[in-house]
């Protein structure tokens, strides 16, 4: 599973283990966009009001604590160390990324992420030496939300999820399959879980820095630019970049 950080607008795609209350949050915004609704509404955003207001309480946190802790990071931590991190939690995504293009049925890519995870884990290290992207074998990201919409289910109206960031109804009902495949989360030492959860986000923060700073920089409406971008990567993905005109 590719993680996606939550407050930097990505998924996205970013994760913390979550349980049932995904599903029972999926189930609570189905019901709130009947009431949310107004004449203008973007038809992709009919949540907008309630969105805001969770995507302002997301930087809150991430000015508070998540940045600061990434911009540390990122200071104390020598470069190599840091692509090695990155590396490691990469190569474990790329488990889960495997499994969701098998069930794509997507032959070429389940071969190539499974060469990709065995040359890693066996000649880098366990993963902190990316060796397969040396040899041109490229990661191909793949998560459940991309396998429900491979097989024809509708992306629905954008989320913003307290702490997990950009959504979609879609993507928040997969998210408890996403976590339930996330090789972390079945790491029996609950404290040295807990330990690779924040090691794995803080990295994801960090790298995200600088692209933090250019959209402080650059855009007008964060809450909007963040909202297109994220939407159009995500059809991007689901359609491996042949996006059909309707745009779902």
């Amino acid at each position: 599973m590719k993680p996606r950080f939550p407050l930097a607008g990505r998924p996205a795609p970013a994760r913390v283990a979550f349980g049932a209350r995904g599903a029972l949050a999926a189930g609570f915004l189905v019901l709130a966009t009947g009431c949310a609704t107004g004449p203008g509404a973007n038809p992709a955003d009919p949540l907008e009001p309630l969105n805001r207001q969770v995507y302002r309480f997301n930087n809150a946190v991430d000015d508070a604590v998540l940045k600061p802790v990434a911009t540390v990071y990122q200071a104390v931590l020598p470069s190599p160390v840091r692509t090695g991190v990155s590396n490691f939690f990469g190569n474990l995504s790329d488990v889960w990324s495997f499994a969701n293009s098998v069930a794509q049925l997507k032959l070429r890519d389940s071969a190539q992420t499974f060469m990709r995870v065995n040359v890693n884990t066996v000649f880098g290290l366990g993963g902190i030496l990316d060796v397969a992207t040396e040899l041109g074998i490229d990661r191909r990201s793949e998560d459940f939300g991309q396998t429900l919409g491979r097989w024809g289910v509708p992306a629905g109206p954008y989320i913003v999820l307290p702490l997990l960031g950009p959504s979609t109804l879609r993507d928040t009902v997969a998210l408890p399959v996403d976590i339930q495949g996330d090789l972390v989360n079945h790491v029996a030492d609950i404290p040295v879980r807990n330990s690779m959860y924040a090691l794995r986000y803080t990295d994801i923060r960090a790298n995200l820095l600088r692209v933090g700073q250019l959209l402080d920089d650059a855009a007008l409406d964060k809450y909007t630019f963040t909202r297109d971008a994220f939407l159009q990567r995500r059809r991007y993905e689901v359609h491996d970049g042949d996006v059909p005109e309707d745009g779902n």
